[in-house]
């Protein structure tokens, strides 16, 4: 899968890309440890992120999960990551979303674009009902895009995730395809 926008595009990871993709993580490690659980130090080798990449893909093919990267249109340089997971059918049709960019890249309108570009995905080729995401109070720029791209608050949960051995409180945003809401 394939998706382009103005400034970069959203693709399906391959493990040609584990090299960048632990390029994007080591680079980041600090600044994604304040939004993300902690990680293992073999996470930062090629042979996880190559397994990392296999196990998406194994995921993709039982319709649990979808990882994409996020690429610069002017140099396909690998910029962050997206992705929908926790796929739930039947009655529930929906999926949680995911996203990290690289520190450098923020402020910039692209994890916007990726967003658009995954709801589209997510609506009209994945045919979901509803996309949840759930963020730090603390974190104000990933709120905003969330905003912008249409997701609501439906308010915050308390002690959700375990960030830096911390409990920490996630609001939870969302969005329901619009031929539907």
């Amino acid at each position: 899968m394939k998706k382009i926008s103005q400034h970069i595009y959203v693709r399906t990871l391959t493990e040609s890309d584990a090299e960048a993709l632990l390029t994007l993580e080591r680079e980041n490690r600090t600044y994604f440890q304040q939004f993300t659980p902690l990680v293992q130090d073999d996470f930062f080798t090629v042979p996880r992120q190559k397994e990392r990449i296999n196990r998406s893909m194994q995921r993709r093919a039982k319709d649990e999960a979808y990882m994409h990267g996020i690429f610069l249109n002017e140099t396909d340089a690998l910029i962050g990551t997206i992705s929908l997971h926790s796929v739930e059918r039947g009655p529930i049709q929906g999926a949680l979303l995911g996203y990290v960019l690289d520190e450098r890249q923020g402020g910039k309108g692209y994890m916007t674009e990726a967003i658009r570009l995954i709801i589209d995905y997510a609506f009209y080729e994945l045919y979901l009902h509803r996309i949840e995401a759930g963020v730090k109070p603390s974190n104000i720029g990933s709120i905003r895009v969330l905003e912008k791209t249409g997701f609501e608050n439906e308010g915050l949960h308390r002690k959700k995730v375990k960030i830096n051995d911390k409990w920490e409180d996630h609001y939870l945003f969302a969005i329901i395809h619009p031929d539907e809401s």
